[in-house]
């Protein structure tokens, strides 16, 4: 028998309150040419019991080890089988039974390398959550400039993977970082809003910090730039601005109230990591660790 056309490749930790959610939803999906590899980071509930009822190829590996760029590029070089690298959160859950198909589909044009599908927020996700979903995942047409690619539901043609894989200088934005790198050198990537998924995150204060930590420091090694406390505050003042104006015509005040220090942490926590990026790459630091320690500990699994 020939190999299926895509690889499915999920990661997860500690994802049981969802898990069983999005693995029941892509099993039932209308396209099914492919076969799915799960890397399971350490995970303590009951998530290995949940993955282990799907027919999934089920890897282990310790929480330390987990470095995004890393698994990933190891996961496509040991266990994708197929034409095709798709990869799926484990808190993504596919919203029609054709979402699959549609992100696969794109590669049934020969200049597509890459695609990534729709997210759209959790029916209960808060106001500015909301808003920024649907500014960076629009319902039609394209993606935003600034969004190049999406890791909780995409797919890459395994061939341009092995012209470049992900990098792992820092943390994170590893999707980020190669869609960049894709249409930089000419590679198409389609968004394809067909392919919708759900998945969104309410993040507290604490869980904001670390979040955006390693997507500033993430972005001091993509971008090769700078970032002052001048710019800083102008992110925080703007993306306040419109945090305010939706939760204003959603009548959500404690979401208002909000607003301004959800956005202080968001971008100081930014500026932060965006910083230390500067300091590694000026001093030729290669200790990823920090960045891991940021975002994890402050993650729902810690």
């Amino acid at each position: 028998m020939s190999s299926p056309r895509a690889t499915i490749i999920m990661r997860c930790k500690n994802s049981d309150w969802v898990i069983d959610q999005a693995l029941a939803g892509t099993f039932s999906q209308d396209y099914d040419d492919f076969n799915m590899v799960v890397v399971d980071s350490g995970s303590t509930d009951r998530t290995l019991d949940i993955v282990r009822q799907f027919p999934v190829k089920l890897v282990e590996i310790p929480a330390a080890k987990y470095y995004p760029g890393d698994v990933l590029n190891d996961a496509i070089k040991d266990h994708c089988t197929g034409d095709i690298a798709i990869f799926q959160n484990s808190d993504t859950v596919p919203m029609t039974p054709a979402s699959l198909g549609a992100l696969v589909g794109a590669f049934d044009d020969d200049k597509v390398m890459g695609a990534f599908g729709r997210q759209a927020a959790r029916p209960e996700a808060e106001t500015w959550v909301r808003r920024d979903y649907l500014s960076s995942f629009p319902p039609s047409g394209d993606a935003p400039e600034w969004m190049p690619y999406s890791l909780p539901f995409a797919g890459m043609r395994k061939t341009l993977w092995k012209e470049r894989g992900f990098y792992s200088d820092a943390w994170g934005s590893e999707d980020t970082d190669w869609g960049y790198w894709a249409r930089k050198n000419g590679h198409r990537i389609d968004y394809v809003p067909d392919a919708l998924v759900m998945h969104s995150h309410d993040y507290t204060l604490k869980q904001i910090y670390g979040r955006q930590f390693i997507e500033g420091e993430a972005d001091a090694f993509i971008h090769r730039d700078q970032d002052t406390v001048l710019d800083t505050l102008k992110r925080a003042a703007g993306a306040t601005a419109r945090d305010a104006v939706a939760c204003l015509k959603a009548a959500d005040l404690p979401g208002l109230a909000m607003a301004a220090p959800r956005r202080l942490v968001y971008s100081w926590a930014y500026h932060k990591g965006h910083t230390l990026g500067e300091s590694r790459i000026a001093s030729g630091d290669t200790d990823r660790s920090a960045g891991q320690e940021a975002v994890l500990t402050r993650h729902d699994s810690a």
